[in-house]
């Protein structure tokens, strides 16, 4: 008969301990750096040192730039953006489209998003679209329970989250509420 033994007293992962306040240092660091300091290259070394941590640390956990920023975009857009519950498709998909504009127009997330996706390549996209699609699936499905036809996952994000996020990370051209209740109305035409 085989027993597995019990892991050490503070053997592993330790909630709140030096791992989590590293974790909070350096998305810190990576915060401030894309928001404060954009002529200030972004490399582990001037992660660290910003942060207070030595880079082999930075290495060791993330091992490129590229990762880190994924990480933090993820953290970062997790749960920020409460899912609309209005009642219908169309109500949902407006309060959804203003709120994620005015998400993007906060200079500190576009910083974010821009320095995610230029230096994050795919893995960066990833993080920035990851929980963004997760939320129009829940106002889709929903309309599903209701008995609606909503328009596919993909119809939708090339309608109102594509638009959304080209507009906010690539032009300098206003998210505006008008804007936004447009992306939703070509999307479900009267």
């Amino acid at each position: 008969m085989s027993t597995t033994a019990s892991p050490a007293p503070g053997a592993g992962s330790r909630p709140g301990g030096r791992s989590a306040r590293v974790r909070a240092a350096v998305h810190l660091a990576v915060r401030e750096l894309v928001a404060d300091d954009p002529g200030e290259p972004l490399t582990i070394p001037v992660l660290a040192t910003r942060a207070g941590v030595h880079a082999t640390t930075v290495y060791r956990r993330w091992g490129t730039v590229g990762e880190l920023l994924a990480d933090v975009a993820t953290s970062r857009f997790s749960g920020d953006i409460v899912v609309p519950d209005t009642g219908s498709l169309r109500g949902d998909l407006e309060r959804y489209a203003s709120d994620l504009a005015k998400d993007l127009c906060d200079p500190d997330t576009l910083a974010l998003v821009r320095a995610t996706i230029g230096i994050g390549g795919e893995q960066g996209a990833a993080a920035c679209r990851g929980e963004r699609q997760q939320q129009l699936e829940a106002i889709l499905e929903r309309e599903r329970a209701r008995g609606g036809q909503p328009p596919t996952l993909e119809r939708t994000t090339d309608a109102v989250l594509a638009p959304l996020y080209y507009r906010g990370v690539f032009t300098n051209d206003p998210l505006t509420p008008e804007w936004t209740r447009t992306l939703v109305a070509h999307l479900l035409p009267d």
